[in-house]
């Protein structure tokens, strides 16, 4: 998502967005103001960290956004303490959950992040409650290493190196 679709959807100018992304933008994503913003301030803060921005997850019959998927860092960032070199972020919006949609995407982003970035330890933080992320993780061969407390509460950090299992889209 380019800094010009963020900065569109946080107006609240959805033609200049649907324009920027090539689709409309879901209601699910509008309501991310905050993970909007706070890419923006990434892009701005580090132009090399774009790339590994935010993405949209579009639905390839329609192009029906059905998620958004990103790196929270450019690889190797000191908040990782050494788990791995890159951390994933996804959210699937309801109505397409459990199509497959997070594993594809999941798999796509950690195969570019292989090849353009050379990274080989992939991480992913979950919330113990949330068993689908957490299934879908460990079919992916996603393993525990560490738990933490931020502001969204408490979250299992898990790691996996490249080639994932399963690592075919």
């Amino acid at each position: 998502m380019s800094a010009d679709f963020l900065q569109a959807c946080l107006r609240g100018d959805i033609d200049a967005a649907a324009a920027a992304l090539g689709c409309q933008p879901d209601a699910g994503w509008l309501a991310e103001g905050e993970l909007m913003a706070m890419r923006l301030d990434d892009m701005a803060q580090q132009p090399e960290y774009a790339p590994w921005s935010v993405r949209a997850m579009l639905r390839r019959d329609d192009l029906a956004m059905v998620g958004h998927i990103n790196f929270h860092t450019l690889p190797g960032h000191p908040y990782l303490r050494g788990h791995g070199d890159v951390e994933l972020g996804y959210a699937v919006y309801p109505a397409f959950r459990r199509l497959g949609y997070a594993r594809e995407a999941l798999l796509a982003m950690a195969g570019w992040a292989a090849g353009q970035g050379g990274v080989q330890r992939l991480v992913l933080s979950i919330a113990p409650d949330n068993l689908p992320s957490q299934r879908l993780a460990a079919q992916l061969g996603f393993a525990k290493v560490a738990q933490v407390r931020d502001d969204e509460g408490c979250e299992e950090v898990l790691t996996a190196d490249w080639p994932l299992s399963g690592a075919s889209i």
